[in-house]
């Protein structure tokens, strides 16, 4: 096969000879600025280049995408050095993501692509039926973002390409914070999901992140399984009504949902309807602990109490305290669970592995003086997929307790 003719063109970066080239042939994705020779000439790499990345050796380890400015200095693209980063290349690798969703799931509403899982370092691409919203978290992404949109109706058939600019990654990466419309037009009002027996509302352009968070879809149906038969339930830092929505669908009696966001809180109003729920939930807004004080002080109790909060631990740095906060939770969401209830606790925080937040948890729910069985520990879906090789790709985490 001819090279094409960039390739020869192609900066190249060198591993330190410290730096461990053994991972990266095995499969690692990320090489971090202090394991680069990063002379002048490194430096002064555009943003998003793609590059040849080499072991001290000068021996080529794969395609990369280049940020001199970023932390993570170069992500892996391709093992093939000589490959070109083309309308073949998005569309291959967009089908494959592709197959595995469409053998997972009978409608097309999941995670399309999952980052480096899915052979896209940075890049998150949600599907809503007929529209895609991409969050090009990389800056190789953002230079080629209008290849990918092209790949991706191409693969897909989508109608609607969002691109969303909001998370701290984009901000780490050097990159704007700017929405925008990337093919056809934005939704004018909210889009139903169907998920576990319940109709979710999704705000493509103006809710949190992508508009709905599918990586909770098979916590939401274990949960639900505990509240049937009429329990009386309280979902806290609910957003759009994740857990609430799934277990009324399962049989609860009734849901409170609990959220500091307004719109939020509105569009789980709007999916309880869509649902032919509304009778049977409530919605409360606040601050999570205030509102989970304030109930233990007016005597409150639910069968199944659930709460699954944003990354209290989004960094090494801010551990210790995201610990805490999580143990806080625990005690004051323990209290307030009956007798012979269940309990859910879940994190999205990648810098809390799964014993530190179980841990936590645990010491938590013996503050409030309950003692617990743990029953279940979930995860993200599987069109969440986790890189074996990258930990923060298998960042949430979800443990069950019967108290």
């Amino acid at each position: 096969m001819t090279a094409p003719s960039d390739v020869f063109d192609r900066p190249r970066i060198r591993l330190k000879p410290k730096a461990n080239a053994r991972a990266i042939r095995h499969g690692a994705p990320w090489v971090f600025d202090n394991e680069v020779v990063t002379d002048r000439r490194t430096r002064k790499i555009a943003p998003g280049t793609v590059a040849v990345l080499e072991d001290d050796n000068r021996a080529p380890l794969g395609l990369v995408a280049v940020n001199p400015g970023s932390r993570i200095l170069a992500r892996m693209l391709d093992r093939d050095p000589q490959a070109e980063l083309n309308a073949a290349w998005f569309e291959a690798r967009l089908t494959r993501a592709l197959a595995l969703r469409e053998r997972l799931f009978d409608a097309p509403f999941y995670r399309l692509v999952h980052a480096e899982a899915d052979g896209f370092p940075g890049v998150i691409i949600d599907r809503f039926g007929d529209a895609c919203v991409i969050q090009p978290n990389a800056a190789w992404a953002e230079v080629h973002l209008e290849l990918l949109s092209a790949a991706l109706i191409k693969v897909t058939g989508v109608n609607t390409v969002l691109k969303n600019a909001s998370g701290r990654t984009r901000s780490l990466e050097g990159l704007d914070d700017k929405n925008a419309v990337l093919a056809g037009a934005a939704p004018v009002a909210p889009v139903p999901v169907p998920m576990n027996g319940a109709t979710y509302m999704a705000d493509l352009t103006g809710g949190q992140k992508t508009g709905l968070f599918y990586d909770q879809r098979p916590n939401h149906a274990f949960a639900a399984r505990l509240a049937g038969q009429g329990a009386r339930v309280l979902d806290v830092f609910s957003h759009v009504g994740g857990f609430a929505l799934a277990m009324l669908a399962g049989g609860a009696g009734s849901a409170l949902a609990v959220d500091g966001s307004a719109p939020a809180l509105a569009l789980a109003e709007q999916g309880a309807l869509a649902s032919g729920l509304a009778g049977r939930f409530e919605t409360r807004q606040g601050d999570a602990f205030d509102v989970l004080t304030a109930l233990g002080e007016e005597g409150e109790t639910f069968d199944v109490v659930i709460c699954d909060p944003p990354a209290f631990a989004p960094s090494k740095q801010a551990l210790d305290a995201g610990l805490r906060a999580y143990e806080r939770v625990a005690r004051l969401a323990a209290a307030l669970v009956r007798p012979g209830g269940y309990l859910g606790l879940c994190s999205c925080s990648h810098a809390a592995d799964l014993s530190r937040f179980r841990e936590a948890s645990v010491r938590g729910i013996g503050r409030a003086g309950r003692s617990a069985q743990l029953i279940h520990t979930g995860f993200a879906g599987p069109d969440h997929p986790q890189l074996p090789q990258l930990a923060e790709s298998g960042y949430l985490k979800a443990v069950f307790f019967r108290l």
